[in-house]
């Protein structure tokens, strides 16, 4: 009978590790821990991101969504103006180091680099054979370490980014 139960964990046990995967889409949005909820306004939009307590993401307008072995998002389908697009990630030490996708006909290519604190300190992008780089400064912090605010500058116009984030306890 010990035998018996004991081969039934056994075989139990790839279907509990792979139900304990760990989705890195926290990092993906530039936040770390136990992460609940992102609310932050892009271009007078509130765009709010939530994440289940594995760390999976869900958006309004996200699908298709492709995860490799470990967890780290490869590409999904989002809904960006109106336009289904195909969006592909780049990792490199946990962090994103690119993403290109192709928007109203254009290829846009994005690479970030990184502060100490583990936030994106620029963004390089080709829109279509347009280079732009956006460096971000100014970061305020939570009390957990994610950033709530920072300042970038878009076509010579300063803007400053701010989100709330909600954690779960």
């Amino acid at each position: 009978m010990k035998k018996i139960l004991m081969m039934i964990a056994l075989m139990a046990m790839p279907f509990a590790m792979q139900a304990q995967t760990k989705f890195h889409d926290v990092e993906l949005c530039e936040a770390q821990g136990a992460v609940k909820k992102i609310t932050q306004d892009i271009m007078g939009r509130q765009q709010v991101t939530t994440f289940t307590q594995d760390g999976k993401m869900q958006r309004e307008g996200m699908s298709g969504a492709v995860y490799d072995d470990n967890g780290y998002l490869q590409s999904a389908k989002v809904i960006i103006r109106d336009q289904e697009t195909a969006v592909t990630y780049k990792w490199k030490d946990g962090k994103v180091v690119s993403q290109s996708m192709n928007m109203m006909g254009n290829d846009v290519d994005a690479t970030y680099t990184y502060n100490d604190k583990g936030a994106v300190a620029s963004q390089s992008m080709n829109f279509g054979g347009q280079p732009m780089e956006m460096k971000y400064t100014d970061y305020k912090y939570d009390a957990k370490g994610n950033w709530i605010s920072r300042k970038t500058n878009m076509m010579g116009q300063e803007m400053e980014l701010t989100r709330t984030i909600e954690y779960y306890e």
